[in-house]
């Protein structure tokens, strides 16, 4: 018996070794470009990708007579001026951009090259070119050359890195096959450092703007039981505003124009929507975020919507006319705003879209690393990786929850206006969050319940206990001061 196992041992040892030398080479003289050219590596993926930030350089000036008095009070030292052995070709009106220092304090500091330097400050500089003229210099992380500003857009500059000899660029370059490297052949690859510089602050947008025109809640000839019928009908199953009217008329004998209902909904938003966005959701540590088109007038247009990946709630949204990182940022900063730091195992999952990684690290860059996060991306239809294979659950729930806005928006043959969108997506996820029965809950009850809304058998009822709730939440945002929260 142990000379059959000695043997078996043996056998084992001797295929451990042709595998290795086996593995030695397949690595060494056969070439995998299937393993090189991956999508993960592939350098046509690589304009889906988003750099990192730039070094910022910031200047700071000062003024020269401080730090001559410092100088002799930290150190007892005075700084005299340039005790010259020639005669100085430096212009009398020349001083020095960052501290001001006359032309004494300045000398030559590479010869004829052009070159001064102030002998106060030590800084070095050129009298054609003031670096102190600006705030701040925009730099490559990989190779700190001076980012070059190439392309205006609309809410953002794009910045290039031009330096031949930058690692990115020769670590991109070298991946491109060679046949695509001559002419401009290349140009259909990101090989370069790029950098989008937003020129419009979206932290500091209001996230609770809607409709201004909204009509009183003082009524005339209807009352709220009126009201709250046409949002049931309007929100709830999904009518247009002439099939809600029509559907009064048949059924209960009352005359009420399209517009009027309208009118309703649009006062019903302005009024509900600060208690749907201000509710504090029980969250988890994953966030599921996608886009879906609507059409304003015949012209696209999309709603980005947020939802938690536990409860099901939707904690941010957004309706916009392009597919911008602004929106997407708006988004984030609702679903964010109960939150002064991230849990340590967050994770925000969204498909292959460049706007969510830029978002995030905006995001970052404004609130620092309480706010830190990277997007874990489920790319395509099919499982074709661990990633997609493990999130993908998480990406289903979310395009599910778009059919179900779809199928009250289809109805609608979209909106007339940006305001109509905006105040039906409003009344959409306050029905979505707190009147709608799920199926998480077995069709029994909304995913967040509300102990008022208990007290209403009926949807009527609880759509007029929901415009008191918000009337509260109005109250109590008058009163209080600004929360402490980052992203409010």
């Amino acid at each position: 018996m142990n000379s059959i196992i000695l043997h078996l041992l043996t056998i084992i040892q001797y295929q451990y070794r042709q595998i290795c030398w086996l593995i030695l080479f397949i690595s060494k003289y056969i070439p995998l470009k299937q393993w090189a050219f991956d999508d993960s590596h592939s350098p046509k993926y690589q304009k889906f990708k988003t750099n990192i930030l730039p070094n910022i350089i910031y200047y700071e000036t000062v003024e020269y007579q401080w730090l001559l008095e410092y100088y002799k009070l930290r150190y007892g030292k005075v700084v005299k001026p340039v005790n010259r052995r020639s005669e100085c070709d430096i212009p009398e009106e020349c001083s020095c951009p960052r501290c001001n220092a006359p032309m004494p304090y300045l000398y030559k500091n590479n010869g004829s090259k052009g070159q001064i330097l102030c002998k106060v400050c030590g800084t070095p500089f050129s009298p054609n070119e003031n670096r102190f003229s600006k705030q701040h210099t925009l730099r490559c992380p990989y190779c700190s050359h001076s980012l070059v500003p190439k392309k205006n857009r609309k809410h953002f500059i794009i910045h290039k890195c031009v330096n031949p000899k930058c690692s990115y660029y020769l670590h991109n370059k070298a991946k491109v096959p060679k046949e695509d490297l001559e002419g401009y052949k290349k140009n259909k690859y990101k090989l370069h450092y790029l950098y989008r510089e937003f020129t419009v602050n979206f932290f500091q947008m209001d996230l609770d703007t809607l409709p201004k025109n909204a009509s009183s809640l003082k009524f005339r000839k209807n009352d709220a039981h009126i009201m709250s019928l046409c949002l049931t009908f309007h929100v709830n199953l999904g009518l247009s505003l002439r099939k809600t009217a029509q559907a009064l008329k048949d059924l209960y004998g009352i005359s009420i124009s399209h517009q009027m209902v309208a009118n309703y909904a649009r006062t019903a938003a302005v009024v509900i929507k600060p208690f749907v966005d201000n509710y504090e959701y029980k969250q988890s540590g994953t966030m599921v975020a996608d886009e879906t088109y609507i059409t304003i007038r015949g012209v696209k247009a999309y709603v980005w919507l947020i939802m938690d990946g536990l409860s099901r709630s939707i904690i941010g949204y957004q309706v916009s006319d392009n597919r911008g990182v602004g929106p997407c940022i708006m988004a984030m900063r609702m679903a964010f705003r109960h939150h002064k730091r991230l849990p340590e195992s967050f994770r925000f999952i969204a498909d292959g879209y460049s706007a969510y990684p830029l978002a995030a690290q905006q995001v970052f860059r404004q609130f620092g690393k309480a706010f830190q996060f990277n997007i874990t991306q489920v790319i395509g239809l099919t499982n074709d990786d661990e990633v997609s294979k493990e999130f993908r659950p998480f990406k289903q729930m979310v395009e599910r929850l778009n059919r179900t806005f779809k199928a009250s928006y289809r109805v609608k043959c979209g909106y007339d206006n940006i305001d109509g969108a905006n105040y039906n997506v409003a009344l959409w996820v306050a029905y979505y969050n707190f009147l709608r029965p799920h199926k998480v809950t077995g069709y029994k009850k909304p995913i967040n319940e509300v102990d008022m809304l208990k007290g209403s058998d009926n949807m009527p009822g609880k759509w007029q206990l929901l415009i008191f709730l918000g009337q509260q939440t109005i109250l109590q945002l008058q009163k209080q001061q600004p929360s402490g929260n980052a992203c409010s």
